[in-house]
């Protein structure tokens, strides 16, 4: 278990620093992440893109680059070049950044650049709220839009191999749904009952998983004992899978922003992990994807 992002930066100083790929890294809050991350001794960055502009913001930022590689090349270059990189083994994570995200995953997909794994990409965010004992986990609210149950499980079982990276030896999964019963009139509601009882066959393996569980049951344990519900999961999750990215963008954001949470997030299923910031995201919840990612990435081969 982990209760917080300061953990995670713990862990990481018992490993080698980790090789970062960043594209297009003329951007502010993404090279004072960087200066933060080196400053811990995490990362190792590779920043690609052009090298006067970036020169220029490290300079405002107080980034020292003597020692780091710069990858000199035109804007409209950098995304291939970055993500050549990584599938080169020459860096060990990708980061977005001031890049359109379009464009970004465009070179991520790209057939020719050795990144896919046949496995479906998926988004895996990490919320430190004051209010939860520990970190909690919500995947997918930033990739997939309506995914099927097969593809609710592959983004489940991207999740659960993170968590597992992160040191969890059985992660707790909430299939979340707006009601704790099964309702044919409520699809999502099917999927995580099937969801549940593959993992009670061991269909899904890695974690215990327990579902439909409504957001109050899965994180609040008073909640659960009043409507009866006994579950190892209920009051205690790690994980939250959603069953849409409306979902899971609408509950993010809550975290964020109504309840003064700090965020981290990832995107899972690649041969590396890739730091996908948006641009309104601060600089330490840039930090906190970056020491995401690397652990991930130490902690397991993706």
């Amino acid at each position: 278990m982990i209760k917080n992002f300061k953990e995670i930066f713990e862990r990481l100083s018992a490993f080698p620093p980790v090789k970062v790929s960043v594209i297009q890294a003329a951007d502010e809050p993404v090279l004072e992440a960087i200066r933060d991350a080196k400053g811990m001794g995490f990362i190792k960055p590779i920043l690609v893109g052009e090298k006067k502009d970036i020169l220029k913001k490290a300079g405002e930022v107080g980034l020292k680059l003597e020692e780091d590689e710069i990858l000199d090349c035109p804007v409209e270059k950098a995304a291939k070049q970055g993500v050549n990189l990584v599938s080169q083994n020459s860096a060990e994570v990708l980061m977005k950044g001031l890049i359109d995200t379009a464009a970004f995953m465009k070179a991520v997909l790209d057939p020719e650049a050795g990144l896919r794994t046949g496995e479906l990409l998926s988004h895996m965010a990490a919320f430190e709220v004051n209010s939860y004992h520990k970190l909690l986990f919500l995947t997918d609210g930033g990739v997939n839009i309506s995914p099927t149950l097969e593809e609710k499980i592959s983004i489940l079982q991207n999740a659960i191999f993170a968590l597992r990276c992160l040191g969890y030896e059985k992660p707790k999964v909430a299939v979340l749904c707006a009601v704790e019963t099964v309702s044919l009139k409520m699809p999502a509601t099917v999927d995580a009952a099937i969801i549940s009882k593959m993992a009670e066959r061991n269909q899904i393996k890695g974690a215990i998983i327990d579902g439909p569980l409504a957001l109050d049951n899965a994180v609040n344990k008073d909640a659960a004992i009043h409507k009866g519900i006994k579950s190892p999961v209920a009051g205690d999750a790690d994980l939250l899978l959603v069953p849409d990215i409306e979902a899971g963008n609408a509950l993010g954001k809550s975290l964020s922003f109504l309840a003064n949470g700090a965020m981290a997030g990832i995107v899972l299923g690649a041969k590396a992990p890739i730091v996908l910031s948006s641009r309104a995201d601060s600089s330490f919840s840039k930090l906190a994807s970056i020491a995401l990612a690397c652990l991930v990435k130490r902690g397991g081969k993706i």
